[in-house]
């Protein structure tokens, strides 16, 4: 559970918040232009009406009054026109920052260290890029902005007011205590409220987020009802966060309003006892106090308001920032670019964990020639995919070294390794978009005839053709309208136009069907061929051709050799595992 913290308004958190507004500090300086102008006009009309009464109505001086109305309705124009202004600019600057914003946290997630992915939930990150920034739009929009413009109102009120009578200014500010009081507690019980409601959005995006993705397992076995039960127990408790903040401001609002009717119930007696002892307190004056205190209230009032808009947006600064600067991303401090790899890989010694204290690699050293096809058997959990994670530079070794060409892998850009290693999973991902960007992911150097040739050369061609709309058709999301073999097709053609110098295929056959399975043996053959491939196997009659093999098991490597070597090991582990799988084949 992440502390809350006391603070209604973080400076220094704030100040982060202004370098996204440095691009527009004409606008930002406008609306704090502004703001001024509105707290002057908005004092200005009550005043006009006090000259009103006092000059022109009690002295039945009407032609006078008509040029007095005039300049009110002059004022009142002003006032809209800024009111506008402000309204306008306020909201623009706020969807212009969190643009800005929500374009550096999702530049900042996408390098992130695996790691972080496995600590962070999707649907959490997913609420903080969407609705925390959104929220952040507010700070400008009705937060920040309108607080200053109901401060400066209050302040320019107040100076008139004691210009014109002080003791009935005193009589207006003895209400102050009792609602800036109030206020002061509303705004600190409402910053923990509003914590609480960021949290329970969180967590109802990641339930919802989670479910969604694992709809088949929900469904396979039955859990429709057990979901839906902790389902409504998330929604109760957003519900109940929800329902503090709504308590807790029918508490204060009223408080409010009755402050504001004991303010103008002790004016009113105020000036009429003093009038009644003979003390001059002017009717208009008594009008232009009853007109202010309810400027001067309201702002008041609003700004409680105000506040919790504000903390809201504060606290989704708070949690926006907590990723801006997570320093979780691989480092990429090498300087070394090469056009393309040899394929020379070398493990020396590299140990590495997940978690502290359970050690998944332990001293693993091996080479790979250019050009070797090398295989990594084992049970699951071995370690064999953090091998390939570790080449590619999802994590880092915690010791050790690898070495790609001879050189420390970290001494290349993260750029070059990644783009001259092809990475073919079992879970082939493909976005909701069509074949060719999905083949393609964008690169404008990939062209059609890149694609088709390279199709073609896979044999898989006609059946894109003979997909609704070709190499236009939508996957749909995660690749849904296609089979597990189908997909697999595209990974290996997504690879093969990117054309890379190292080859990873990570359990590239072990679910899909026989044809699929031949037609990638074949794919497989014409993209390892000259290349250093690196093939993680469940079925060991695919790398039965590999080069070299290496059994795994807990993290160590148990025994090593091509595979008729492997298989004259008396007792030994890989011959094992062959031979079951044989028996089980024949069965």
């Amino acid at each position: 559970m992440e502390k809350v913290k006391g603070k209604i308004f973080d400076v220094k958190l704030f100040s982060k918040l202004l370098v996204f507004v440095r691009p527009y500090n004409y606008t930002f300086y406008g609306v704090m232009f502004t703001a001024i102008l509105i707290s002057l006009f908005s004092t200005l009309t009550p005043y006009l009406l006090k000259v009103v009464v006092d000059d022109y109505i009690l002295i039945k001086n009407f032609e006078g009054m008509q040029s007095i109305i005039l300049l009110m309705i002059l004022v009142l124009i002003f006032e809209v026109i800024f009111m506008y202004l402000f309204t306008f600019y306020a909201n623009w600057l706020g969807q212009k920052v969190i643009k800005d914003l929500r374009v550096s946290v999702f530049k900042k997630i996408i390098k992130f260290k695996m790691s972080f992915f496995d600590k962070n939930a999707v649907g959490r990150l997913v609420t903080r890029t969407v609705n925390d920034i959104e929220t952040i739009a507010s700070i400008f929009s009705q937060g920040l902005f309108t607080i200053i413009a109901d401060i400066l109102k209050m302040i320019t009120v107040l100076t008139v007011m004691t210009i014109i009578s002080l003791e009935l200014t005193l009589v207006v500010i003895s209400i102050f205590p009792i609602l800036i009081f109030a206020t002061r507690v509303f705004q600190k019980t409402m910053k923990v409220a509003f914590e609480k409601v960021r949290r329970e959005v969180a967590n109802l995006n990641s339930f919802v987020q989670e479910r969604i993705s694992g709809i088949k397992i929900v469904q396979i076995f039955n859990r429709e009802k057990v979901e839906i039960n902790n389902f409504k127990k998330i929604n109760i408790k957003h519900r109940d966060a929800w329902l503090r903040t709504v308590w807790i401001n029918s508490i204060f609002f009223p408080i409010a309003e009755i402050s504001t009717s004991i303010c103008i119930g002790l004016l009113v007696w105020y000036g009429g006892y003093n009038n009644l002892n003979g003390e001059n307190i002017s009717l208009g004056t008594l009008f232009l106090f009853i007109s202010m205190s309810g400027l001067l209230f309201r702002p008041l009032r609003q700004i409680a308001d105000r506040f919790n808009t504000l903390q809201m947006g504060m606290v989704s600064t708070e949690r926006i920032f907590n990723i801006l600067e997570n320093e979780q991303q691989i480092s990429d401090n090498g300087r070394l670019k090469e056009k393309s790899f040899k394929g020379l890989i070398e493990f020396n010694n590299v140990n590495f964990s997940y978690l502290v204290n359970q050690q998944v690699l332990n001293n693993i050293s091996f080479k790979i020639n250019p050009g070797e096809s090398f295989a990594i058997v084992g049970p699951t959990g071995s370690g064999k995919t953090t091998i390939t994670n570790l080449i590619t530079k999802f994590y880092e070794v915690d010791t050790g070294n690898i070495l790609i060409d001879g050189k420390d892998i970290n001494h290349y850009t993260l750029e070059t390794v990644r783009s001259k290693i092809g990475v073919i999973l079992q879970d082939v991902f493909l976005f909701a978009d069509s074949i060719f960007n999905n083949i393609t992911l964008y690169n404008k150097d990939i062209t059609m005839e890149n694609v088709e040739n390279a199709a073609k050369e896979l044999e898989i061609h006609d059946f894109i053709n003979s997909l609704p709309g070709g190499y236009s058709f939508n996957v749909s999301e995660r690749g849904d309208t296609l089979s597990a073999g189908q997909k697999q097709l595209i990974a290996f053609l997504r690879v093969l136009v990117n054309n890379p110098d190292i080859l990873i295929l990570d359990e590239a056959t072990s679910s899909i069907d026989s044809y699929s399975e031949e037609l990638i043996k074949n794919a497989t053959k014409k993209i390892t061929k000259g290349k250093t491939s690196i093939i993680i196997a469940h079925r060991l009659s695919t790398i039965e051709s590999a080069d070299k093999i290496i059994y795994m098991e807990n993290g160590k490597i148990l025994e090593s050799g091509n595979h008729k070597q492997l298989l004259s090991i008396s007792n030994g582990k890989f011959k094992k595992l062959y031979e079951e799988q044989f028996v089980e084949e024949l069965v």
